[in-house]
């Protein structure tokens, strides 16, 4: 080290040794610490391969004796782009979204990334800011589970060159990579499981029906019903307004007030939070799950398992979903190659005392 170097280093021992007063240490003050170059900090911080052992461990002791914390978002801005992707939930209130969001972070992790979380709450106009502010911040990919799967502002984010992936929905068209899992078949195997366990009379609960998954567990649900030779006036659609636990309760008593020759004897819901607030109508008017009602959710959220009665419930792998919409976003971030995926996943029947043998 020559005199001038050594004369450097010293000073920066001095610096290091007096906490910097009202102002947050920059770069600047590592180098001077340390007693090295602007760029042998820069290097250091971003391609510590090239900086020898014993530079690269004197500039993280200086880091470290200032307290120095990087200016990323500064980084990013100069690159154009964060090291962030973002989700935008459908409904922060249902916990399949928070499983789905468990596993992006997952992925994000794992490729050293940070991970937004935005709620639409079902609202176009909510997820549409959610979006513009996504945008602004130069996210590197979003995941999104739109309100409406057409949504133009999705073709505008990929003109912006913004890697899209929708989850939990499907696009025609093939303009995005999608995550989701084949629900006409999940109605299907639900209405088999209540056929099969000797039901006569079948309530479908869910909705609305612009809801894409209402929509198509409500097609498999009736298919297999036809299917299976039984009369059409015995399978009941029973609209809701929402995806929610008070409208599940809601249609438990708007079932209770059915003809006793109409009532069905087993309920098939579009998810599981619909199912939860049925089950819980049904106990608190004093009727039997599964004897007088049996009952089966959609999702298999952890609270399925955990109810009064364990639900019987059609899985969903929720964070594998989760996973694989982070790596197909990830590809089309980083891959020229990248050809847009549409991954399906079939559901499972996972049976439970809510629809015990009769």
């Amino acid at each position: 080290m020559t005199y001038d170097a050594l004369q450097r280093f010293n000073l920066g021992e001095q610096v290091a040794q007096q906490p910097l007063i009202g102002r947050t240490p920059s770069v600047k003050d590592v180098a001077a610490a340390a007693g090295v170059s602007l760029g042998t900090v820069s290097n250091v911080m971003n391609r510590p391969e090239m900086v020898a052992a014993g530079t690269k461990e004197r500039v993280e002791r200086a880091m470290t004796e200032l307290g120095f914390v990087r200016n990323e978002s500064a980084r990013q801005l100069r690159a154009g782009t964060s090291r962030t992707l973002a989700y935008v939930m459908l409904d922060g209130t249902n916990p399949f979204f928070h499983d789905v969001a468990a596993g992006i972070e997952l992925a994000a992790e794992e490729a050293d990334l940070s991970l937004f979380v935005c709620n639409s709450d079902s609202r176009a106009e909510r997820e549409e800011v959610h979006l513009g502010r996504l945008m602004q911040q130069r996210v590197q990919g979003i995941l999104i589970t739109p309100v409406n799967p057409d949504s133009p502002t999705l073709d505008e984010l990929s003109r912006r060159g913004i890697p899209v992936v929708i989850v939990d929905r499907v696009r025609d068209g093939g303009g995005f990579c999608s995550v989701a899992v084949d629900d006409v078949f999940g109605g299907r195997i639900a209405v088999e499981h209540l056929i099969d366990r000797g039901h006569t009379r079948v309530a479908f609960v869910g909705g609305p029906e612009s809801i894409g998954q209402v929509r198509e567990r409500l097609l498999g649900a009736r298919a297999a019903w036809t299917e299976a030779g039984m009369p059409a006036d015995d399978f009941v659609h029973l609209p809701t307004a929402a995806l929610t636990v008070s409208e599940g309760r809601s249609a438990g008593e708007r079932l209770a007030g059915l003809p006793a020759r109409r009532r069905p004897t087993a309920a098939f819901c579009a998810n599981d939070l619909l199912a939860l607030g049925l089950l819980q109508q049904t106990i608190g008017s004093g009727q039997r799950v599964p004897d007088d009602l049996a009952i089966v959710g959609f999702d298999d959220i952890d609270f399925a398992a955990a109810a009064a009665v364990p639900l019987t419930s059609v899985r969903q792998p929720r964070q594998e979903l989760g996973r694989t919409g982070a790596r197909l976003l990830l590809d089309e971030a980083t891959n020229p190659a990248h050809v847009h995926e549409q991954a399906t996943f079939i559901p499972e029947l996972v049976a439970r005392a809510s629809t015990a043998a009769r």
